[in-house]
């Protein structure tokens, strides 16, 4: 793993980059959710799994997190500073790019996948809505056009998304909003839908 520190227009944000041991297949830019990092269990174990599978994977710490902060930042400010991150990833590493993250980071990805030219996405414990408020739904950030895997504990309190159009959702029996059972497995599900698209071998 490489420790990067990109400086965004909301502060310096942190990259660890994990590159495959044979020519990469694509880019995989991952975010974090609200007030965790980016050592989360569903993080780690995608990036295991997909560094197996041929993916450079970068999990990028907000700025705001960076700075100490846990309270996070406004949306725009998030999706202003994971824009610059990826375009300077971008640089260095051609190919396909994919974009994801879970609950906070995953919603990030969403609204920024279209100015990015993001190939697909990966959406874990996506925050369909606030917990108790259904009627306050986040759906229509799922709708980008690109190929969308969403993966969502079927106890999570934020709500499970539907499937429709492009985005497919997986629903993990036994699973909260943290899925912390079976990481392992989620990362697995994750990759073979990699795989199915060309993204990994």
């Amino acid at each position: 793993m490489e420790t990067i520190t990109i400086d965004t227009v909301r502060g310096p944000a942190r990259v660890d980059l994990d590159r495959p041991g044979t020519a990469p297949v694509s880019l995989l830019v991952l975010g974090h959710g609200a007030g965790g990092g980016v050592d989360a269990p569903d993080l780690v174990a995608l990036r295991d799994a997909a560094c197996a599978a041929g993916v450079t994977v970068a999990r990028v710490t907000q700025p705001y997190r960076v700075a100490g902060r846990r309270a996070p930042a406004p949306a725009g400010h998030l999706d202003e500073a994971f824009t610059g991150v990826v375009r300077r990833l971008r640089a260095d590493h051609p190919g396909p790019l994919l974009l994801g993250g879970r609950s906070s980071g995953s919603r990030v990805a969403c609204r920024t996948a279209r100015e990015l030219g993001a190939a697909g996405i990966v959406a874990l414990a996506f925050p369909l809505h606030p917990p108790g408020k259904p009627e306050k739904s986040r759906a229509p950030e799922l709708d980008t056009g690109r190929p969308t895997l969403v993966v969502n504990g079927d106890r999570d309190a934020f709500g499970v998304p539907a499937a429709s159009g492009a985005v497919t959702v997986l629903t993990r029996a036994g699973e909260t909003h943290d899925l912390k059972r079976d990481p392992a497995g989620i990362a697995a599900e994750v990759v073979a839908w990699l795989r199915a698209n060309g993204w990994a071998n």
